[in-house]
């Protein structure tokens, strides 16, 4: 099974988390690669980068792709998103757990903000 898990900040404000909720649900509806698409957060909601993988593991996925909802790569990105992966593949060597590249990085971002600019 592959698992495509949605990693975000999270927020103290509840209504910023289910958006994120609400995009995971979106994409996966949109898609057909992966068997699930879920979310997580760095800190501040639930469930955890390392709950979520595991929630996927425990669903049946052998493969999660952790894709970080962040703009640039700061220390979240670049040190602390890697780290929550690392503490739960060391759980699980069988599983392949992967980090995509983050959103900020994606080819066209630029014109995605130039049209959200132009609205």
């Amino acid at each position: 099974m592959k698992y495509l898990l949605l990693v975000a900040h999270g927020s103290r404000r509840a209504a910023s988390n289910d958006e994120v909720r609400t995009l995971a649900h979106q994409m996966n509806t949109l898609q057909d690669e992966y068997d699930e698409v879920g979310s997580a957060f760095l800190e501040l909601a639930e469930p955890m980068i390392p709950d979520g993988i595991r929630q996927a593991i425990a669903k049946g996925a052998n493969e999660v792709v952790v894709l970080p909802y962040f703009l640039s790569a700061g220390r979240h990105v670049s040190k602390d998103v890697p780290a929550e992966v690392d503490s739960v593949q060391a759980e699980y060597p069988e599983v392949k757990i992967r980090i995509a590249p983050y959103l900020g990085s994606a080819t066209g971002i630029a014109d995605l903000l130039l049209e959200q600019a132009r609205k």
